[in-house]
Parts: C-alpha cells; structure tokens; sequence
C-alpha cells in the first residue's frame, strides 16, 4: 500500500509538470503516464515481496572432505516449491529463485550417511542465504543376531567332546558328562553311536582279555582251564559287557527317552556328591530334562544277566546266575559313579587336557 502510494504521488507531479510545460491537455497527459506506467505496475504486482534469494552449501563428512552424490532436497508447505539436486565432486549445492517469506526446509542423504535436516530457512527479499556445519555423520548399523538353539547340533558337539574323554589319555571315559545342566539330550542314533564305540574300543576289548584272565584264575565259571576254557571266558565276558551296554545304554534309554550318561557333579558338599554317585544306578536324567527312575541301567544288567543263560555252562545256569549278575553289575556302577565323582576326574584326558 505505500509503494502504490508513493507511485500515485509521482504519478500525478509528473502530469501537472507536462501540463504547466507545455500547456498539454491534463487528460492526454494522464493517458501518455498510464500507458507508460503499465509495464512498470505490473511488475510491481507480480513481484510485490521483492526480488528472490538463494540457498547453496556445501556437503561435507566429519573429517571435511566433500561428499559427492549427496541428495539435497527443498522443501515448503508448498509441494510445488520442492527442489532436488544432487552434489558433485566438491559437494556444492545451490537453490535459486527463492520466495522470500517462505519458510524452507533442507534435508541431505547419502549412502552410508545419517540423514541431516536443516532448521526452518526464511529468506529476506534477495537474500543469499550460506548454509554451515553441513556435516554427515556415518550411519549407525544395527545388526540384529537371532541366536537360535539347536539341541542336536549342540550334542553332537558334546558327543564329540566326550569321545575324546579317556583316563589317563588311555581308558575310555565316553559315558561322563561334564556339562551338568547345560548337556543336550541325545538322539537315539547317538546313544547307539556311542554304546557302540565303547563295545570295540580296542582299550575295552583289551579289557576284556584282562578280566576273562582273572576269571580264568578263580575258575568262573565253570569253563574248563586251558586256552579252550580261556576264550570260553573271554566270550561270555565279552557278552556280558556287549549286551549290558546295548541294553541299559542304547536300547532301553531309547525307548524309555533316558540319558544313559553319567553326569558329574563336582561341586557340593561331600555327602551330596556320595548321593549323587550312589543313587545314579538308580536315578536318571530323562530327555526331558526331569529326573526319573533309571530303568535302563537296571534293565540294562538284569537283561544281561537274564542273556547269560544262553552262554554260561548249565553249572552255573538258573535263577541265582541272574540275580547274582544283576547284584554284581549295579554293585559296579555304584563303584565306578564314586569312582568318577572323586577319583577319575582328576585324571580325564578332555580335549586334550586334564581337569
């Protein structure tokens, strides 16, 4: 309104200066300034907030260097005035023909960059506006890890692990785990595996010779004495021990879903460890996780006791061969559970080194 104003003013002392200069009609020196003015007017309206500014910069990382291929977008409440450009090698940016009053946004992506936004940019009529502290911070990488538990990869690591257990670096430990709550229950295929590897480990078969030599010298059972009698001896030995652990540690346990391992304790008071050993003949860890009655080891040497019928001379057949073999074989797991809990871990060769 004041510019318009101050143009009327100007207006009519230039027509009363032609009319007292040269003594020209007022009304045809009116019609001679609105002609001229027109031009000049329509200007005045079709920019009325004053002439347009910019807004340039320059892209940069935190070390300063320019950031090339950078995506400078601008913005407003108005979609029309958006603008995009994208940096070149020196990181220069520039925004021309500008409104002034109106209120921009600059928001600048990169790959491998964490977006920057600019504050609101209000630009004055033919203002250039310098855009600083145009820094991009690398972009921070969230990894996301989905840790997944598989059980059967899990034993078959510890299976592998266990093979390698042997007393002294010599006898086979393969049935002590080491692992307490943290031992992953076994498929039937590894229980099998292991039964197995123990029955012809050549350690075992070597003491089997051994134990059909002291059985040889006690003259039980009642084989003749001499070679023939010594590998009599050897093979009822041999089928004692091949059936006890097929059937208490691969058979039943995989029928019944039981642990056919020993599982160390190692810590505790010293009564808690006797228990844990005494009652392990008795007591197994189901594959569920929950304890429960070890039918397998019992199973497991009446079976064997029961198969010894077949094989024993018919001196020593019958009932009392059963029950006395049975008596016999969880009297040794009790022995060699105490033996493991106190004794044999000390001297366990495991992955290489002893405990």
């Amino acid at each position: 309104m004041i510019l318009l104003g101050q143009a009327k003013q100007h207006f009519f002392n230039a027509a009363r200066f032609l009319v007292q200069r040269y003594g020209l009609r007022f009304a045809t020196v009116v019609s001679f300034l609105v002609a001229l003015s027109i031009p000049a007017l329509a200007q005045t309206v079709q920019n009325p907030t004053g002439p347009p500014g910019r807004i340039l910069g320059t892209v940069t990382d935190v070390n300063g260097d320019p950031v090339t291929g950078a995506t400078v977008v601008l913005s407003s409440a108005n979609s029309a005035d958006r603008q995009t450009v994208v940096t070149p090698e020196n990181g220069f940016f520039q925004f021309n023909a500008l409104k002034p009053g109106v209120p921009y946004h600059v928001a600048i992506s990169a790959n491998g960059f964490a977006e920057w936004t600019s504050p609101v940019i209000t630009l004055q009529p033919g203002q250039v506006n310098l855009l600083s502290g145009v820094s991009l911070r690398l972009a921070t990488q969230n990894t996301s890890v989905n840790v997944t538990y598989n059980p059967v990869e899990i034993a078959n690591e510890q299976i592998e692990a266990e093979e390698t257990q042997r007393v002294f670096g010599i006898i086979p430990n393969f049935y002590t785990s080491y692992e307490g709550e943290n031992a992953a229950p076994l498929t039937s295929k590894m229980k099998f595996q292991l039964a197995l590897k123990v029955s012809y480990d050549p350690v075992t078969v070597a003491g089997v010779g051994l134990f059909a030599g002291i059985r040889q010298a006690f003259d039980s059972p009642n084989y003749p004495q001499g070679a023939k009698g010594y590998w009599e001896r050897f093979g009822a030995t041999a089928g004692d021990g091949f059936s006890d652990i097929m059937i208490g540690g691969a058979i039943l346990p995989s029928l019944l879903h039981q642990d056919p391992r020993y599982f160390y304790q190692g810590t505790g008071t010293t009564g808690s460890r006797l228990r844990h050993a005494i009652l392990s003949p008795f007591i197994a860890k189901g594959d569920n996780g929950k304890l429960q009655p070890n039918y397998s080891s019992l199973g497991g040497d009446l079976g064997s006791s029961a198969l010894s019928n077949l094989y024993f001379p018919k001196s020593n057949r019958g009932a009392g061969l059963v029950f006395s073999q049975f008596g016999i074989g969880t009297a040794e797991r009790i022995g060699a559970s105490l033996a493991q809990e106190f004794i044999v871990s000390r001297f366990t060769h495991r992955g290489g080194r002893i405990e």
